[in-house]
């Protein structure tokens, strides 16, 4: 797994009802967004929960991760001493960022704490969070006076290493938008606080995350912003992934901007013509035509592919193609969809009941090339297929489980019925994987 999902929220002490006693009514676009937030962080169960504030430890150049097993904090200092928070932090994912922030050479680590205590830029997310989940650990993150580009590189840092120990993680960006929206507010008005305010929601309801990189520093100091940089690091531990993104509320009443945005994951097109293959089959006994809104790279290539069903972890079916057998990649992989669900001859068809249950996934393989010897493998990049004669067995790429090339070699020949000491042949490939977040 890895970050599954985003969120850029705001963290005003004064929607915090035992804070606002009753003030937070002002707010109520924001306190029902937050409230939907957190149902949406509940539905999605995560293992860790990735928090960026503002207002934790921050130095010019340098990104502080919460250090220890554990952190405490309260709203004492906002008058609401009895809302107060214990959190565990996800000792194994800590550790991993701060291995591939050395070997990327990025400044970030657990060294320099001032105050071990929770902030509130990082507590006023967990208030709504916990009220709909209590499950999972934290990793709290501070920002830092470094550019732009060193935020980003954090992010994906983060991104790679949530990935390498199999957590499953929602990224919640906390940071406030311009303080100068109205003559009334905290610092006055600036005409670079509405403008700021403006593009931001603009920029991130399109989650267009590239643009984050192209606001001007001083325009963002005008603005008095205090969430942009931790906007950046959400993004960059969003780099490369498929998301829809929405806005959910914006509001300046206070003179600052409160701004909620969810960024969560798009069904990918290659999965999403296969599920709809699947559950057209399964229900009505109908082979889909391929859908006029099917992607011109699905319309216009061919190539293998295969299609593999999971059920609560485990394999339900698999059926592939080496190479291209239809006109179109589209086409391969609604066959293979068809023959993946109901003609596998290890499982019983796929039932109707069982639908909602299934994770689908698809693989689209690169042109097998002859290798001269094993040495020229490598399990988690490439795929085998070993020939001897007609009899030919093939094994997937990075297979949980499968952590060397002679085990990868020897299930292959097992499934092509190829005994140990006859002459083989290896061809290697590669894949793409589109997999199906769950």
């Amino acid at each position: 797994m890895s970050v599954i999902a985003a969120f850029m929220v705001p963290h005003p002490p004064l929607i915090v009802s035992e804070i606002g006693r009753g003030r937070e009514r002002q707010v109520a676009a924001t306190i029902a967004a937050y409230e939907r937030t957190a149902e949406l962080i509940s539905e999605l169960r995560p293992e860790t929960v990735i928090i960026s504030s503002p207002h934790a430890v921050m130095y010019r150049d340098w990104f502080h991760i919460s250090p220890g097993r554990r952190a405490k904090g309260s709203f004492a200092d906002f008058g609401a001493p009895s809302v107060r928070f214990e959190e565990e932090y996800d000792t194994e994912l800590v550790g991993r960022i701060e291995e591939l922030c050395r070997r990327e050479g990025i400044p970030a680590g657990t060294m320099g704490e001032l105050d071990p205590a929770l902030d509130h830029g990082t507590m006023v997310p967990l208030y709504f969070i916990r009220k709909r989940y209590t499950g999972g650990r934290i990793v709290r993150l501070g920002l830092s006076g470094l550019p732009l580009k060193a935020h980003y590189a954090l992010g994906k840092v983060i991104q790679q290493a949530a990935a390498e120990t199999s957590r499953r993680c929602v990224f919640v960006a906390s940071g406030d938008l311009s303080h100068k929206l109205q003559d009334y507010g905290p610092y006055g008005f600036a005409p670079e606080g509405p403008e700021y305010d403006r593009r931001i929601m603009d920029v991130c309801s399109r989650g267009a995350f590239e643009e984050l990189l192209d606001f001007d520093e001083g325009f963002c100091r005008e603005a008095a912003e205090c969430g942009h940089r931790s906007f950046v690091i959400m993004s960059g531990a969003l780099d490369g992934m498929n998301i829809k993104a929405e806005q959910l509320s914006h509001e300046d009443v206070t003179g600052v901007g409160y701004g909620i945005c969810t960024f969560l994951p798009a069904e990918d097109a290659y999965v999403s013509l296969a599920r709809r293959t699947i559950e057209t089959y399964v229900r009505e006994g109908k082979i889909i035509s391929v859908p006029k809104d099917t992607p011109e790279q699905l319309r216009k290539t061919r190539a293998g592919a295969f299609v593999s069903i999971h059920k609560n972890g485990s394999l339900r079916g698999c059926i592939g193609t080496i190479l291209p057998t239809r006109d179109d990649l589209a086409q391969e992989i609604i066959s293979n969809a068809v023959s993946a669900s109901t003609r596998d001859p290890r499982f019983p068809a796929v039932t109707a009941d069982e639908l909602g249950e299934l994770e689908i996934n698809v693989d689209v393989l690169s042109e097998p090339e002859e290798i001269a010897s094993p040495d020229e493998l490598d399990v988690k990049r490439y795929g085998v297929i070993v020939s001897c004669g007609r009899r030919r067995g093939l094994l997937l790429p990075d297979l949980e489980g499968v952590d060397t090339v002679e085990q990868q070699i020897a299930i292959a020949m097992m499934k092509g019925g190829i005994s140990k000491g006859e002459r083989i042949t290896l061809h290697r490939f590669e894949v793409i994987r589109h997999k199906q977040v769950r």
